[in-house]
């Protein structure tokens, strides 16, 4: 692809969207930056939120770069990098901020970094380069390795950070004045400090919920707006950062605050959360979108929460296929995980999906569990097929990472082989009364490394996204 074309693609994918901020007159300017292409990036409401937040301060504008898609790496290894809003090169911004959303996207904030011409390694930047802050989703699990990185590192939810972020960025080019205006902070961590990320930080309530500033159909979820539902979660499943000990606990937003966000022209609709289906208000919000002729997706669904109500609700919402979680591949791991989602919950659900009409039900599943044996294996597969019975169903199975800030941070992972093996057993197990998507054992145990990794673990992504 030519840098012509690629400016023509930029073009057109901007004149495709709905809620563009353009700026003019800032005294500021931010490059917030997304280390996976447009579509992705356009689908990270966390990303929309603080691109319209940065906007919304008088003095400061945002604009957004992307990695480029495969098809435009060519042209991009020829030109530096630019802004979407401005066609500004990102190395000439004061400031780079980057949403890293979880570990194996810092092979490619590397690539990133390449393409714009800046130095990737924080230790090899000095006062000519951008002053590189990382935050987003990853920090809620370990931060270590963006310390390969990044000169500031936001931990944990950057709506509460971020007035204290923009005032000490205004004080650059005076690298040392902005450093020092965040040293010591809570929810800030300076990498070239030492130490260890600490505290992480919660918006406050009036800061909520989250929603979306751009539509497009160039997204992953192609013209839909998202808002948020709920922020953290109340549960407390062995395996997931965002447990409540975590997380901050559950926060839900009064449904009138959350319908409150949508625009008129949104005719779909993403409710975002760890737990969604929790909300104590969830079907008031669904409903009064569904009868308003909207359609609706929820991003995620718990089968102890389901019923016919519900699900019928979703499914006139445009919503085909029912997701749900099992995790523990048998009824014995999925209590000793703290998931409380029984088999009886999953055949329900499965019903519900059959009678509402929708096409299947998918569930996700673990294996790798501690614990486990074959014959939990062995028993989700006669599972799979008495599910399948009742209505199509598609298995998405992955190997547990053990994630710091969790009870299994110190379980084993693999080895490889041995997960391998799990697969195939499950497989046969399932037989072809179900399609089933694996995540590889040997792309698991990467993202393993890096989950549980300092700042050296940050250098090996950097070094394996070049190679």
């Amino acid at each position: 692809m030519s840098r012509w074309e690629q400016r023509q693609r930029i073009a057109a994918r901007l004149a495709a969207e709905t809620g563009t901020l353009r700026k003019q007159g800032a005294g500021r300017r931010l490059a917030l930056c997304y280390a996976s292409p447009y579509p992705v990036a356009m689908s990270s409401l966390g990303f929309q939120t603080i691109y319209r937040e940065v906007n919304a301060r008088p003095d400061w504008a945002a604009e957004r770069a992307f990695l480029p898609d495969a098809e435009e790496l060519e042209a991009a290894d020829r030109t530096p990098l630019c802004t979407y809003e401005s066609e500004t090169p990102v190395g000439d911004y004061a400031a780079l901020a980057f949403s890293i959303a979880y570990e194996l996207e810092l092979a490619d904030l590397g690539r990133f970094l390449d393409l714009a011409g800046v130095p990737a390694a924080r230790t090899e930047r000095g006062g000519n380069h951008p002053l590189l802050v990382c935050g987003g989703p990853l920090t809620f699990a370990n931060a270590a390795p963006l310390g390969a990185f990044a000169d500031v590192v936001v931990v944990g939810e950057a709506e509460a950070a971020l007035d204290l972020l923009l005032a000490a960025l205004a004080l650059l080019p005076d690298r040392e004045a902005a450093l020092a205006a965040v040293r010591g902070q809570p929810g800030f961590w300076l990498p070239g400090d030492g130490g260890r990320p600490g505290e992480r930080l919660c918006a406050r309530p009036d800061q909520l919920p989250a929603y979306a500033q751009i539509t497009t159909p160039d997204s992953e979820l192609p013209d839909m707006f998202l808002v948020e539902a709920e922020r953290g979660c109340s549960r407390g499943c062995a395996y997931c950062v965002m447990r409540r000990e975590s997380s901050g606990g559950m926060r839900a937003p009064a449904p009138e605050a959350v319908l409150g966000r949508i625009p008129a022209h949104a005719r779909r609709v993403g409710l975002v959360g760890a737990a969604v289906t929790d909300h104590p208000r969830v079907r008031d919000i669904i409903r009064a979108l569904v009868d308003g002729g909207r359609e609706v997706g929820v991003s995620s669904l718990r089968a102890d929460r389901l019923d016919a109500e519900l699900v019928d609700l979703l499914a006139r919402g445009g919503q085909r296929t029912l997701t749900v979680a099992s995790d523990g591949a048998s009824e014995r791991l999925r209590e000793a995980l703290g998931r409380h989602t029984s088999a009886a919950h999953l055949l329900r659900a499965a019903e519900l999906c059959r009678a509402a009409g929708m096409r299947r039900i998918k569930l996700y599943q673990l294996i790798g569990v501690p614990g486990e044996e074959d014959a939990d294996l062995d028993e989700l597969g006669a599972f799979v097929r008495e599910l399948a019975q009742i209505a199509p169903v598609a298995v998405a199975v992955s190997p547990l990472v053990p994630k710091l800030q969790t009870p299994l941070a110190d379980a084993p992972f693999g080895p490889i082989p041995l997960l391998e093996a799990k697969l195939k057993r499950v497989r046969r197990a399932i037989g072809t009364v179900a399609e089933v998507r694996a995540t590889s054992p040997r792309t698991a145990w990467i993202e393993y490394c890096l989950a549980q990794g300092g700042e050296a673990a940050g250098h090996a992504a950097l070094a394996a996204g070049r190679a």
